[in-house]
């Protein structure tokens, strides 16, 4: 094997065969992984730049620290980690429940395959959940051990709300779906969302329909393969203070 490429691990999912690899860019000199799900890539350690902003955004928008006992967050989507890592960053972050559905991308963590985010599985308020995030949201019965009510939800699972990995996932982007989900959070408590498009009208007014304040924020950075800049979207929302969401 040469250290040009280097799969770490392969393995069968519900989803189909996902894989996680390293490899050298040549024009950056780094090691950057990759997870594909068939022939398909989903996510690159080198375009983090809105998986991290999707955490700050989100818990920026979060006033206060959960009356002095900290904020309960839930991630939807582990990936390569980087969401839930730039959320264990904000101190006032209490517990952090991640929820996954693939298991082995549960294990890259636990046998800490991927050195960026080695710190993530450590960290005494983080809880790995293996699960299916849209059906949790669905059943309304709560994410594993997490709180009832959370301060955020961070989500990062489908590419955008209409280019879904499955179409299970589809109802979350619904008015009736987005309500439900608002159902979990505290008064001003935030539902942040990354898309790999930059902001769309039309889902910005959607989540105006279901949250009391919404900003949809587009997130541009570098793109080393092509020279340029590429742009993706991270919505937040926001559940009016002083009284539940209703459907």
């Amino acid at each position: 094997m040469s250290r040009r490429f280097e799969e770490i691990d392969w393995q069968q999912t519900p989803m189909g065969e996902i894989s996680l690899r390293r490899r050298l860019e040549p024009s950056l000199l780094v090691d950057v992984y990759e997870v594909k799900l068939g022939e398909e890539f989903l996510m690159s350690s080198l375009f983090t730049v809105a998986e991290v902003e999707l955490a700050r955004l989100g818990l920026a928008a979060v006033e206060g620290d959960g009356s002095g006992e900290g904020l309960d967050v839930v991630v939807g989507g582990l990936g390569l980690g980087y969401t839930a890592v730039a959320a264990l960053e904000d101190d006032r972050v209490r517990t952090l429940t991640v929820v996954e559905a693939l298991a082995p991308v549960i294990s890259w963590h636990e046998r800490q395959l991927l050195p960026g985010t080695a710190a993530l599985t450590v960290d005494p308020r983080t809880t790995l959940l293996e699960g299916d995030f849209f059906a949790l949201a669905r059943e309304g019965h709560g994410f594993g051990d997490a709180p009832d009510l959370l301060h955020a939800v961070l989500l990062d699972i489908d590419h955008t709300p209409h280019h879904v990995l499955h179409p299970s996932h589809a109802d979350l982007y619904s008015r009736e779906g987005l309500s439900r989900l608002a159902a979990t959070l505290h008064p001003g408590g935030v539902f942040a969302l990354w898309s790999d498009d930059p902001p769309e009208d039309a889902f910005t007014a959607l989540l105006a329909e279901v949250f009391a304040d919404v900003a949809a924020h587009e997130v541009s950075f570098a793109n080393p393969l092509t020279g340029g800049t590429s742009s993706n979207g991270v919505y937040v929302a926001t559940t009016a203070v002083g009284s539940r969401p209703t459907d």
